[in-house]
């Protein structure tokens, strides 16, 4: 008669799987359907913020339906990128296509300025000046 078995209370690790990097992972043939034939861009950069203009129409893909409820209010095309888990390439080209759509509005990042106005800076001078 042979003894039972024992099993191990603590199986071996699986081997630590690397995250995929931007491109790989993700099926090509879905993101060609995603972007379509043309692939035009609009000159969209990192930071531009993108504002939904209207509600999701029942024609619209399930990743347009997702950017125009996302950006209701101001989001940049990273965040949107990052929302979406799909490459910068092909947030471009689904944006491009909402923007000639009248979908959603770009808009140039809102920059401060690093130095305030020469003008007011003697004003407050002059202003303390005088106390």
């Amino acid at each position: 008669m042979t003894p039972p078995q024992r099993r191990r209370r603590d199986p071996d690790p699986e081997p630590s799987q690397q995250p995929p990097k931007e491109g790989e992972g993700k099926n090509p043939e879905r993101l060609y359907i995603i972007t379509g034939p043309d692939g035009e861009r609009a000159p969209l950069d990192l930071v531009t913020l993108i504002v939904a203009r209207a509600e999701p129409p029942s024609s619209a893909t399930p990743e347009q339906s997702a950017v125009l409820r996302m950006c209701r209010a101001p989001l940049a095309v990273a965040e949107v990128s990052a929302y979406l888990s799909l490459p910068f390439s092909v947030v471009t080209v689904l944006l491009t296509e909402m923007l000639a759509a009248e979908l959603v509005q770009a808009r140039a990042p809102i920059v401060r300025q690093h130095l305030p106005d020469r003008s007011l800076l003697e004003a407050v001078m002059h202003g303390l000046q005088r106390l």
